[in-house]
């Protein structure tokens, strides 16, 4: 729409590219200062309430940026636009009509507008263009995708990662990503692999432990590589789960408490919780006996395999016996998301944590698991236009499985089942009975996190069910009005239509 992209303020947008370099990240920010997607469902604000277009990843190396740019160039943009509007006035006092050669720039101007609005990647401003018409929600559309990444796709988001790696993200994007309100739907793949680069620079982990750059960024290539196209176990989850962890170990101020090579357990445990999933739980695996279940005996096949798959050169400088406590952690808190295991962990951490004390191993083992699994079930903690796209696409992976279970005569998980399961009443239920129970224990231990993710889930409790209960009016109203035009079943004459009627019920 013409009119939401003319209200972002011309200079601004003029210094923004002015600033950027051609591998830089740029995002469009709201009057509330939240990043947003260009999309036809963008809401028009007005020259008194602009959106802010700002550069969040800069080359700090390049020679020439911002307003050293636009001396060089020999020209200043403000001056520029009261220029522009003064001789636009001009021209329409003296001659009286607008001239041909500014109609024609109008139509070269509204021919690239059509040719931005049709694209659905502005790759270079770092900007999703939302093309889905009647929702405004992501749509990963991976069941037009092959499992596997092909070499094509990964090349691509490889070299266009090494391109923006040595970019300097900005102080308020490293501050968001701090937080649990962050919007994983806002960056693309190349930009999350940055954004993982930063939280392993800025925990420290890189110095501390002696990780090459070039080797880190390996790893986090061949991470993303080995993440399927899937619904929901995907690279975006991947980065959810860790980007969560990474806002826990900051807002609970756990540096002060435990040792760097507990959090860099914690960190590397996040990005590699789910590699090489297939978007098949557990319970599958051993009732189809893949070859998964056979090879780690029906005990957690999935969490063995992803273990199995997440060696890593990045601790190739540490000492033996630091790399060989790493390796044992990662497999312990991996294992730990196994959710059969989830009362166990739980009962467990509730027994400690009257006495809980940071100095004791066994403890702090138990801590970490806990914060892996609600890490990695936290998404209710986000703010609603975040959640609620992630539980359609855990739907779309659940309701795969069970058809799945349906067509080779398995048994069929319940909590899956596309013909008993509603959106609501999928998430009522995890709510109250295992999100709840598991955060707030965790927040007895921090108070501090009460208002970062106990308030949220409450909120979306609330949410879903409202959601539950219209769902329930709705189907009482349609029973209700099936039994007004039900034909009745005891014996009556045989009814006669009127000359041009008819006596077939009317659906309502």
């Amino acid at each position: 729409m013409i009119n939401v992209c003319v209200c972002v303020c011309i200079t601004d947008l003029f210094r923004a590219a002015a600033e950027a370099g051609p591998h830089d990240i740029l995002k469009l920010y709201n009057t509330k200062g939240n990043i947003i997607n260009i999309s036809p469902q963008l809401a028009p604000n007005s020259p008194h309430s602009c959106y802010k277009l700002e550069v969040v990843a800069a080359d700090c190396n390049s020679e020439l940026i911002g307003s050293d740019l636009v001396v060089a160039l020999g020209f200043d943009l403000s001056s520029m636009e009261k220029r522009l509007q003064s001789l636009e006035k001009r021209i329409l006092t003296e001659a009286a009509e607008t001239p041909a050669i500014v109609y024609e720039m109008k139509r070269q101007v509204e021919s690239f507008r059509e040719k931005l609005e049709s694209v659905e990647h502005l790759s270079w401003l770092g900007l999703f263009k939302d093309m889905s018409e009647g929702t405004h929600k992501p749509s990963p559309f991976y069941h037009k995708r092959t499992l596997r990444k092909t070499r094509e796709e990964c090349e691509h988001v490889r070299q266009k990662f090494l391109q923006m790696s040595s970019l300097e993200v900005s102080e308020e994007v490293r501050q968001y990503l701090k937080t649990p309100t962050f919007d994983n739907w806002q960056w693309e793949d190349a930009e999350i692999m940055v954004l993982l680069q930063v939280m392993y620079t800025d925990l420290d982990f890189i110095s501390t432990f002696n990780i090459e750059l070039d080797v880190l960024q390996q790893f986090l290539y061949e991470v993303y590589r080995r993440y399927n196209n899937i619904p929901f176990h995907n690279f975006k989850h991947c980065f959810c789960v860790t980007q969560m962890m990474y806002g826990l170990i900051w807002l609970t101020d756990l540096r002060s408490k435990i040792d760097s090579i507990d959090l860099l357990i914690m960190l590397t445990s996040a990005v590699c919780h789910d590699l090489d999933h297939t978007g098949y739980n557990n319970a599958y695996q051993i009732n189809a006996r893949t070859e998964l279940a056979l090879r780690y005996n029906d005990i957690s096949p999935l969490e063995n395999h992803h273990c199995a798959v997440s060696e890593s050169n990045i601790f190739r400088n540490l000492p033996t016996e630091q790399y060989k406590r790493i390796r044992e952690g990662i497999i312990k808190f991996i294992l730990a998301t196994d959710m059969t295991r989830h009362t166990e962990i739980l009962n467990k951490f509730k027994a400690i944590l009257p006495v809980f004390d940071f100095s004791n191993k066994d403890h702090r083992d138990v801590l970490m698991m806990i914060m892996i699994k609600v890490s990695d079930i936290s998404n209710e903690a986000r703010p609603m236009d975040v959640a609620e796209p992630w539980l359609d696409c855990l739907l779309q992976e659940f309701f795969n499985q069970s058809d799945m279970e349906k067509l080779e005569g398995l048994p069929v998980t319940p909590f899956m089942d596309r013909d008993k399961v509603t959106k609501p009443s999928s998430q009522t239920g995890f709510i109250r009975f295992v999100l709840f129970p598991l955060f707030i224990e965790l927040a007895n231990l921090f108070p501090c996190l009460e208002q970062h993710i106990i308030d949220p889930v409450r909120k979306a409790l609330d949410y879903y069910t409202e959601m539950e209960k219209a769902l329930e009016r709705e189907k009482q109203n349609r029973a209700q009005s099936d039994k007004v035009v039900k034909p009745s079943t005891s014996k009556e004459p045989e009814a006669h239509p009127e000359p041009g009627g008819t006596t077939k019920p009317v659906n309502l």
